[in-house]
């Protein structure tokens, strides 16, 4: 707390701080400002509530400043001696209304189709035993970015102005290594692996890729290429544009998966899962990306091609394009191609665990700050998982579990006997506690009433 405190410039700031953090870890249904406020001061809720909210609504502390700060703490423990990788997705949170900042009627992951949300863009750092979210800003539609009268109501920053999520990820992305970040390769889902200029700008940048794409995306097949384009006459600019005839077309990947050899697909195991070793057919060929046969169309560097076809599906799963070296050996791509998993992690512990979504407000410094604080508690997580060793990096299996000592179980009805007996202690225990902090506060743990003291 002192290592992130000393980013916010004021020191009245650091107790809203301290408060706000001890409320995102405390165990509540839901972390907006009031429950946390009732849940840390039960005698003085209304004011702490106000100090709550002014200083995440209200207060002028940088959220990037707190999400590098954090990345100082937790980076240094990371392992990045099998290498490390930078994740660009984005995550969404249904809203009601139209007043909240950035809601609009757009494709919302977590429900898996279009509704009323918000839509974050993140870019997260990662290894093989853990992954941060170290750079996150709000995608601004432009029904939102046009309205001058809705910006200024939302405090949106002057500066900020439409920007698709993909050129927002670079625009991240670029920041960070401008600031000396380590160039990692990337990986992203279709949603910007489709996108040509975007993976342009990544081999721009010095940086490896694998990124997801969808089964319409053409490319030339293995052996297979454009004719040159046409002589230049004198006149006008030269032409530049490769030439396809009616017998020399590229195909879409899904067309390609299909005309490849079953003996090209291999059974390869990625990582060690939480009940079995996670493993898939997969298959890689060296391919061009084809694009528009007009305009600004180019022979493009060959690329590899990755396809994720299960046994018993008709059509394969999955397609990635990357620029990794030609030699890359296929357990190695589809190892980074899996590596996306932890992102995924993240965002699912950080809305359940740490009340990402469960923010209120409806203002743009709010919003990010709220973001910057609840990955500032998932970090300190992060780092003391890393501190305790535990291989796998599942919450699940924590180190300490090793040197707890368990009766054998003999049979299944004995192993369900066991659960019971734990969970009616537990719920013992739980019971107890809440009536002796009825007895000692004499106030009601969850509405706060004064009670009468029970006995025991």
């Amino acid at each position: 707390m002192k290592h992130l405190a000393a980013g916010l410039r004021h020191a009245d700031r650091h107790a809203g701080l301290a408060g706000y953090c001890t409320g995102l870890m405390l165990p509540l249904a839901r972390k907006s400002v009031e429950p946390m406020a009732a849940r840390i001061d039960p005698f003085h809720a209304s004011a702490r509530h106000q100090a709550l909210h002014h200083f995440v609504a209200n207060a002028e502390w940088s959220d990037e400043e707190m999400l590098r700060r954090v990345a100082q703490w937790v980076v240094p423990k990371m392992d990045f001696a099998a290498g490390g990788f930078w994740v660009i997705d984005d995550t969404g949170f249904p809203k009601k209304g139209r007043h909240s900042v950035g809601v609009t009627r757009q494709y919302c992951g977590i429900l898996g189709k279009q509704d009323n949300c918000q839509v974050a863009v993140s870019v997260s750092l990662g290894c093989e035993t853990a992954s941060l979210p170290v750079a996150w800003r709000l995608y601004l539609p432009k029904e939102w970015a046009d309205d001058d009268r809705r910006r200024a109501k939302a405090g949106v920053p002057d500066g900020i102005g439409f920007a698709t999520k993909t050129q927002i990820a670079l625009e991240q992305l670029e920041q960070l290594l401008a600031e000396g970040a380590p160039r990692h390769w990337v990986l992203a889902d279709a949603g910007y692996g489709v996108d040509n200029a975007f993976r342009q700008r990544l081999s721009d940048l010095g940086l490896s890729y694998v990124v997801g794409i969808t089964s319409a995306v053409v490319v030339w097949p293995p052996g297979v290429e454009p004719l040159p384009p046409k002589p230049y006459s004198g006149i006008g600019r030269p032409p530049v544009v490769p030439r396809r005839t009616r017998n020399r077309q590229p195909l879409s990947v899904k067309a390609l998966a299909h005309t490849l050899p079953a003996d090209a697909y291999r059974q390869i195991a990625w990582r060690e899962g939480t009940n079995e070793t996670l493993r898939g057919r997969f298959a890689a060929v060296r391919v061009r990306h084809a694009g528009s046969n007009a305009g600004r169309a180019r022979l493009r560097e060959p690329l590899w091609l990755l396809i994720e076809w299960p046994t018993d599906d008709a059509d394969p799963l999955k397609y990635y394009l990357s620029n990794l070296p030609a030699d890359t050996p296929l357990e190695e791509l589809v190892r980074c191609a899996h590596m996306r998993w932890r992102i995924e992690r993240d965002y699912q512990e950080l809305k359940q665990e740490m009340g990402l979504g469960h923010y209120e407000g409806r203002g743009w410094r709010g919003f990010h700050h709220h973001a910057a604080l609840s990955i500032a508690a998932y970090g300190f997580l992060v780092s003391e998982q890393l501190r305790t060793d535990n291989p796998t990096g599942s919450k699940k299996t924590p180190s300490f579990a090793k040197h707890l000592r368990f009766p054998p179980i003999t049979s299944r009805v004995a192993a369900l006997r066991a659960q019971r007996h734990v969970a009616d202690s537990i719920a013992m225990i739980r019971h107890e506690l809440s009536f002796r902090l009825i007895e000692s506060l004499g106030r009601c743990p969850c509405c706060g009433r004064a009670r009468a003291p029970l006995r025991l």
